[in-house]
């Protein structure tokens, strides 16, 4: 049959009679009467020359060519509707999920969000914070923020910067030298997996070739972030992530009062190897290796 001459209002009519199994509720559905649609479909076997349906007295059935007709056109209208749809829905704006510790999100991520928004004000961030190892194969994140050595099975990792630690405190508490340690209290924070390459105060002070120290005490934290707020309300002295307090640094709410410094791991940014990264989150790869360059404490 020439396309120009399809008869598209019988091949409709068709459609939802087959699917509803009723003239009737076809009718109901197209807005027109059981008359209507009966007459649209002997049209259409007329034109045909077969059969579509079985006609009983409460409905109808399809015949073998009628099996055959249905599903084409089921799938026809179903993507016209998927079709106009997509046309006329307005077009969602891009979307990049970042997963990192709560720790980076909140002293590292949070505070250059501004950043990205003005050069990036087509694509919404939107960060995940956990300081649980996220399967990127299954949580719908785009970029993942990884800290430590690797290897890291299954991801595509690129090294952002590593960290470095020394001991800050507020300098309401008068810590001038490595001595005022034995008058004040050590603020500790619990390491997720323990590895001798951690930067702890027991590392420090092997570094620093301190003996026979007693600290005035120890706080210890299970979250990095409250081991910071504990250091910025003067509760004692921590040894802490230089990239995650620079902004406590720079505004002297933090001092560091004496060294060394001592390096921390490597922060990588990482992405699932089974899938290439969109181009939104590319754009966020891109973004985090700039705001790194220069930021590592």
């Amino acid at each position: 049959m020439d396309r120009r001459l399809l008869p598209l209002s019988a091949l409709r009519a068709f459609e939802a009679a087959a699917r509803l199994g009723s003239f009737k509720a076809a009718a109901n559905e197209l807005g027109v009467t059981p008359t209507a649609i009966s007459h649209q479909i002997r049209g259409l076997e007329a034109a045909s020359g077969v059969a579509l349906f079985e006609r009983q007295v409460r409905r109808v059935t399809l015949t073998d060519a009628g099996v055959q007709l249905y599903p084409v056109l089921r799938d026809g209208f179903d993507a016209f509707q998927v079709a106009l749809e997509r046309l006329t829905q307005p077009r969602r704006r891009p979307q990049v999920v970042i997963s990192a510790t709560n720790a980076f999100t909140v002293k590292w991520l949070v505070p250059r969000m501004s950043d990205f928004r003005a050069r990036h004000p087509g694509i919404d961030l939107q960060l995940q914070a956990s300081d649980e190892v996220v399967d990127l194969r299954s949580r719908g994140v785009d970029v993942a923020i990884r800290y430590g050595r690797g290897p890291y099975p299954g991801l595509v990792t690129q090294p952002l910067f590593t960290d470095h630690f020394a001991p800050v405190a507020n300098p309401r508490l008068g810590v001038r030298s490595i001595e005022d340690l034995a008058r004040v209290p050590l603020i500790c924070f619990d390491w997720k997996r323990v590895q001798p390459e951690n930067p702890t105060w027991e590392r420090w002070f092997a570094t620093a070739g301190v003996q026979d120290l007693s600290p005035a005490g120890q706080l210890r934290f299970s979250d990095e972030g409250h081991a910071i707020q504990a250091a910025v309300a003067g509760q004692g002295i921590a040894l802490l992530s230089q990239a995650l307090i620079a902004e406590e640094l720079a505004a002297g709410h933090l001092v560091r009062p004496f060294g060394p410094v001592i390096d921390g791991h490597t922060y990588h940014v990482a992405v699932s190897a089974d899938r290439a990264p969109s181009t939104s989150a590319q754009a966020a790869i891109d973004w985090l290796r700039g705001q790194a360059q220069g930021k590592s404490g």
